[in-house]
């Protein structure tokens, strides 16, 4: 019974997501103002059939309440809803700090390939700011800058989780930088916003499949991500 449920909301959320994403392929305004605040919910009420822990949940309600605010083209909601990222983003991290880690390696310390990740984010985390800075409106040049670095912290502790998670956190940071230079006046590729939610969705859909196929993640007795679980009599 679970995994049906389990099932038809996966299903749930992929419509939600054909009928966002073709609503802005087409121009669609209408399509895409229906289908985007039940993009989160559906994905969040599948975690938690999943098992999934508070914190990722937390984390994926904000990103709904980012989402709606941003909807509005209004520079308070821009800041509100950036605000309501930010504190998924610290979802997040608190809940990457308590996964991941391999107890079988005996060395102190981060592993080798999370140091490099750390280094990559941070030269792109300063080359991307600096570019921007110029092009971002005054007022929004510290919030941007904030969130940019939180967001690539993020990132790069996704990226304990594995690369399914890893991929996710990348993806977000290229959702939110093509929202940040469409702000900076940069030029933009044709659809930008279906590139920002086509991106932004796969992040959280790849965020949520990292953290859920992670051990200890899930209660015990739930079924791995993809793992088919076995009825209850």
């Amino acid at each position: 019974m679970r995994r049906g449920r389990e099932s038809v909301l996966l299903i749930a959320f992929g419509v939600v997501v054909g009928v966002d994403l073709g609503s802005l392929a087409a121009g669609f305004d209408v399509g895409h103002l229906v289908a985007k605040p039940l993009l989160m919910p559906l994905l969040a009420v599948y975690a938690y059939t999943r098992g999934a822990p508070r914190p990722l949940i937390v984390a994926l309600l904000f990103g709904w309440g980012g989402d709606v605010l941003l909807l509005s083209d209004a520079e308070p909601a821009f800041l509100a809803g950036m605000a309501s990222f930010a504190a998924g983003h610290v979802c997040y991290l608190v809940l990457f700090a308590g996964l991941g880690r391999d107890r079988r390696d005996p060395r102190p310390g981060p592993p080798a390939h999370a140091v490099a990740f750390g280094v990559a984010y941070g030269l792109a985390l300063v080359v991307v700011v600096a570019s921007l800075w110029p092009g971002l409106p005054v007022e929004l040049r510290l919030p941007v800058a904030g969130y940019s670095a939180l967001l690539t912290t993020m990132a790069w502790a996704a990226t304990r989780l594995g690369l399914v998670a890893g991929l996710g956190g990348a993806l977000f940071v290229v959702s939110d930088m093509l929202i940040a230079t469409g702000v900076a006046e940069w030029p933009q590729p044709p659809r930008p916003d279906l590139w920002i939610m086509l991106t932004y969705l796969a992040a959280q859909y790849l965020l949520t499949r990292g953290v859920l196929g992670t051990p200890g993640a899930r209660p015990e007795g739930t079924p791995a991500e993809g793992e088919v679980s076995r009825p209850t009599v």
